[in-house]
């Protein structure tokens, strides 16, 4: 799992973890802030549909152009390979997020994270069981105290009240989770993060396209000024300044560098990374939108912290 790996008969660079780390905390807290700016966005009367559309649409115009310029040739794909990526794209790209998006609206964004992030649990228990992998005890002591960590910081005992439909749609939103992080492990063996995620949200963008036509789309609700609510309820923006934020640097950013991650990691370890999302979300919540912030949530996050160090230094 950790040395070169050969792909189509050449060998590819060698694995590089601490570069691959690096690249998934950056996503995290990329993920982390863009959940109070995609709450801003759907308290403003867009849809969770219509926002993962958009999301979607930017993301794959956004990688297209970027994968285009830099080696057209990356963008090649056999018809075998088209069928895995428009899994990819549908699974793992857009039903995660719609999932996410519908689980913010109905519940505090720490809790929809908790949730989420039982994710990474799947994916270790996926190659312990069915990929037959030796999952070493570091990694889970690190899935056990990143899953505490983030119990604390949504403080389970104290009765949260608790949106049943929510809870289910972060429920699956983990299930999807997992997939993506197994799917992109495998498919970007042999193909590189730009071009993977270029035809990820392209398949994304085809699939939203039938559910929801885009001669529907609200493109009134986009010029409407929105409020930042919280400590910035003052400051005013236009709805597609959000949406573009949450594109760029909720979206074509973050997604690219977790899989480019996925070169250098593990999908475990890259899911054990990827919890300081809820770390960092959790505080910009806080900061910005007055949501709560306890002396055990921050031991919470420390925990949490504590996780992902463990994590990285299993070998």
């Amino acid at each position: 799992m950790e040395g070169p790996l050969v792909v189509s008969g050449a060998v590819a660079p060698a694995r590089r973890p601490v570069i691959g780390y690096v690249m998934v905390l950056v996503a995290a807290t990329l993920f982390g802030i863009n959940g109070s700016i995609a709450k801003v966005a759907l308290s403003s009367g867009l849809s969770s549909f219509r926002l993962t559309e958009a999301r979607c649409a930017g993301a794959f115009i956004g990688l297209a152009c970027v994968a285009f310029l830099r080696d057209r040739s990356s963008i090649r794909a056999t018809p075998r390979e088209l069928l895995r990526l428009a899994v990819f794209g549908i699974a793992g790209v857009a039903l995660v997020q719609l999932f996410y998006f519908l689980a913010i609206h109905r519940l505090a964004i720490g809790i929809a994270l908790l949730i989420q992030y039982l994710g990474p649990l799947l994916v270790a228990v996926y190659a312990r069981t069915f990929a037959r992998e030796h999952v070493r005890r570091r990694i889970w002591l690190a899935l056990a105290l990143s899953i505490a960590g983030l119990g604390l910081m949504v403080q389970l005992w104290s009765g949260v009240s608790l949106d049943g439909l929510g809870v289910v749609y972060a429920l699956i939103s983990a299930g999807i989770f997992a997939a993506y992080l197994l799917m992109a492990e495998r498919e970007v063996r042999a193909r590189d993060s730009i071009s993977l995620m270029a035809w990820g949200f392209f398949f994304a963008t085809v699939f939203w396209t039938f559910a929801q036509p885009w001669w529907s789309f609200p493109a009134s609700s986009v010029d409407d000024s929105a409020t930042l609510q919280g400590r910035l309820a003052s400051i005013h923006l236009p709805v597609w300044a959000l949406v573009l934020w949450v594109v760029v640097l909720g979206s074509i950013v973050p997604f690219s560098l977790i899989v480019g991650g996925l070169k250098h990691v593990s999908a475990t370890r890259v899911g054990i990374a990827a919890m300081l999302e809820p770390v960092v979300a959790t505080i910009v919540a806080w900061a910005w939108l007055r949501e709560s912030l306890s002396p055990v949530q921050l031991a919470g996050s420390a925990v949490v912290l504590a996780g992902i160090l463990v994590a990285q230094t299993a070998r």
